[in-house]
């Protein structure tokens, strides 16, 4: 769980150490409920934009700290809830003893540190990006900058996901940076704005200002923002992680059940709160 805060799919590796195949697959399938540094960005950004506010000093930056720590506690009590559901339906089984044998001290190598680390992970978890982060680029450019009728592919896309996503508290806009920024968490907004501006390439606005202006004339609410967080918190794990899923558990039937958990749980999360919170409005 703590390495899933950095990347999901370090999290993912680091489940190698259970023991039990029970209790690894459960940790497997609820490590995506931990926030890793591609949804952080998006968290604080619609934190500080809608509840905080954006002009800086210490109180909000106190008050934001405060609320993103709600957020990081949800989502690490929905891993808890959820791997209590699993291991009491489609995994059930005994609870294995955990034993952390450490072993004995010897003086790091740094140079070797730095090799096998280069090689063995940082290497290795970006020719996974990259095998899935290019013909993904291609796909959003192509949405982007062919049209139909004065129309982009990537605006007829949003009005078929606008009434599903109406009732999750978002726009087809957002469900469609979700779906398109499957390849990386961070590039979410950045296909948000490129639709709303109707730009044809991702670009970035000076400060969160003018960027909160622009989801406010396309529409956004708290309910939208608090519903685009839960989301983003609870939705399918990126491309990378997928892959390492596939390749730890050597099952596609447990990386399809890593990627449907989350992403169920998120839609019916978000549409409860969003059609509740509609009737005090």
């Amino acid at each position: 769980m703590c390495m899933g805060f950095g990347c999901n799919a370090a999290g993912i590796v680091g489940c190698r150490i259970i023991d039990s195949p029970r209790e690894r697959l459960i940790a497997i399938i609820t490590n995506n409920f931990v926030p890793c540094n591609g949804r952080f960005p998006t968290l604080i950004a619609i934190i500080t934009m809608f509840f905080v506010g954006a002009t800086g000093g210490v109180i909000q930056s106190i008050v934001s700290t405060m609320l993103l720590t709600v957020v990081i506690l949800f989502g690490i009590f929905m891993t808890f809830a959820v791997s209590a559901l699993l291991s009491k339906t489609i995994l059930k089984g005994e609870t294995s003893a955990f034993t952390l044998e450490l072993p004995p001290y010897r003086k790091p190598k740094i140079l070797e540190i730095i090799v096998r680390s280069l090689f063995d992970r940082t290497l290795f978890v970006l020719g996974r990006a990259i095998v899935i982060s290019a013909p993904a680029g291609i796909v959003i450019w192509i949405l982007a900058n062919i049209s139909i009728s004065d129309c982009t592919l990537l605006a007829y896309c949003s009005d078929f996901l606008n009434p599903f996503a109406q009732a999750l508290g978002m726009d087809g806009t957002i469900l469609l940076a979700f779906i398109l920024g499957f390849p990386a968490n961070e590039i979410v907004i950045p296909i948000i704005i490129m639709s709303y501006m109707a730009t044809g390439s991702i670009i970035k606005l000076d400060n969160l200002t003018e960027l909160r202006q622009l989801l406010v004339n396309n529409g956004w609410t708290w309910i939208t923002a608090i519903s685009t967080m839960l989301f983003s918190l609870m939705h399918f794990p990126c491309s990378t992680t997928c892959l390492t899923i596939k390749k730890e558990t050597q099952s596609i039937k447990w990386t399809a059940i890593s990627f449907l958990v989350p992403t169920v749980i998120g839609i019916i999360i978000c549409f409860l709160f969003a059609n509740i919170a509609r009737l005090f409005i």
